[in-house]
């Protein structure tokens, strides 16, 4: 796996352990010798543990001292992680390389952060009922994935989404055409963790702004359109599933790009 950018699509099964052997194998051999992409897996990792645990943690506290002091000690773990994976291999751009590293992983760390210190304020007991908890965590999955995406700049081919969602989740779908009719341009997809399991996260830019597309499996939610930690985040149901459009756009724009997204997918 030479090529950095081929790496895209196997950070998230690595991470989770979802990779077939031969797969996390070409994956071992890359990170071995590629300080940034090491770092990169490191980030998700760190974040990753990090949204995992919120879920135990908000059980326990609402948002106390304590809870924003593991906050911060889990965001300087990921920093010192990320220095000592960028020096596995000297270079003569080393510090370049770990200053600029240390900038971009910086928001990846709060992001997490965010949604465990606000997420405490609500009541983790109504967590499976309530859709502004439910929106806050898919929110901050929006800017942590954004986040890793600006640093790489990847992007994926519709085709290459589809079959993502068709072999991680069963979801054959068409991804709507000609997005950019409304302004919006396809960046990839990824999945993603949340509360209750695992979600389907297409990626968009609405004349450069990050927009996205959550699928939840095997969920029924309510229609609503919240404003939460900033974002709008409109739900609505079909089928069997939920989905969730977020984007730190006007309400009129957000509803927009829902009414052009619900047509397509199902």
């Amino acid at each position: 796996m030479p090529d950095c950018k081929k790496l895209d699509p196997f950070v998230t099964p690595y991470v989770d352990g979802e990779l077939a052997a031969a797969d996390r194998d070409a994956v071992d051999a890359h990170l071995r010798v590629c300080p940034p992409c090491h770092a990169r897996v490191v980030v998700e990792q760190s974040v990753r543990d990090l949204l995992s645990t919120r879920k135990h943690a908000l059980k326990r506290e609402c948002a106390s001292a304590s809870l924003r002091s593991r906050c911060a000690e889990v965001a300087g773990r990921i920093d010192a992680r990320v220095d000592s994976s960028v020096r596995l291999k000297p270079r003569a751009t080393t510090a370049t390389l770990a200053g600029t590293w240390r900038a971009r992983v910086r928001p990846l760390a709060l992001a997490a952060s965010l949604v465990l210190i606000v997420g405490g304020a609500f009541l983790y007991g109504i967590t499976d009922r309530s859709n502004r908890v439910m929106a806050a965590e898919l929110v901050a999955d929006h800017i942590k994935c954004f986040g890793v995406n600006r640093v790489f700049n990847t992007q994926q081919q519709a085709s290459i989404v589809e079959g993502s969602l068709a072999s991680g989740f069963g979801w054959q779908v068409r991804l709507p055409d000609r997005p950019d009719t409304v302004g919006l341009e396809l960046v990839g997809a990824r999945p993603c963790l949340y509360g209750e399991g695992r979600v389907a996260h297409i990626m968009y830019r609405h004349h450069g702004r990050p927009v996205s597309v959550f699928m939840l499996p095997k969920t029924v939610r309510p229609n609503d359109l919240i404003d939460v930690l900033g974002h709008e985040a409109a739900i609505w149901p079909s089928g069997d599933r939920t989905f969730v459009l977020v984007a730190r756009e006007p309400r009129d724009e957000v509803e927009r790009m829902v009414s052009f997204v619900h047509a397509a997918l199902k």
